[in-house]
């Protein structure tokens, strides 16, 4: 494993490589070139072998990777393989749709539990998960602890939720707030905002529009 410091934009392709190449061994390719393997991300070679060369020297010239290998390497740096228990505050409709979201589990991440402030959510099972008083959060992370928690709150909660998480032993958290929050050093947090991706597409539309060219016309992306 490389000690260097990684950038934050090769860890964020890091899920895409997973992906792609589980995707790859399901079809039976066992074995693939980083110029094949970016001509379907839409990355280039170099940039294919640069990334991975970041997390040591796994393929071999003239004859590529092994599909299987590279999977399950790139997979243990995202630390798959093991189970994650989250909570979730917020049983909304993102909350909601975090917890029935099966693909979650099948990588080894498990809710436990939901945490509303409504009457007519608390009480209710929602796949199987169970949603509780937001006020019974300390309580309950001190019976069940967990290192993950989502916060999908209003913006005016949601620092004072990613706290309580904090205080109960979360250590990484997954925010769809519509706010930035502040974390010390020794927790990571990762800020969805689901605007600034819609707003990404927008942008990408009004500079066709500029350019003359159709709403169709194919546009890399980044």
């Amino acid at each position: 494993m490389a000690s260097h410091k990684i950038s934050d934009a090769v860890i964020r392709r890091l899920p895409g490589y997973y992906r792609y190449l589980r995707d790859l061994e399901k079809i039976g390719i066992t074995r693939i070139s980083s110029q094949e393997l970016g001509a379907r991300m839409g990355l280039t070679a170099s940039q294919i072998r640069q990334d991975i060369n970041c997390f040591g020297t796994l393929g071999q010239q003239g004859y590529g990777y092994n599909v299987a290998e590279l999977r399950a390497h790139i997979g243990s740096i995202l630390g798959l393989g093991q189970k994650y228990e989250l909570i979730i505050v917020g049983a909304g409709n993102i909350g909601q749709a975090v917890a029935w979201y099966p693909g979650f589990s099948q990588r080894g991440f498990e809710p436990i539990a939901m945490f509303d402030v409504k009457p007519d959510m608390i009480g209710r099972v929602i796949r199987g998960v169970p949603v509780y008083n937001v006020t019974e959060l300390r309580a309950y992370l001190a019976e069940h602890p967990a290192l993950i928690g989502v916060v999908s709150t209003p913006a005016r909660v949601a620092q004072q939720v990613a706290q309580q998480m904090i205080e109960g032993g979360v250590r990484a958290i997954w925010n769809f707030a519509p706010i930035d929050l502040k974390v010390p050093a020794n927790v990571v947090v990762n800020n969805v905002h689901l605007t600034d991706s819609l707003l990404v597409l927008t942008y990408r539309l009004h500079q066709m529009e500029l350019a003359g060219q159709s709403p169709d016309a194919n546009i890399p992306v980044d």
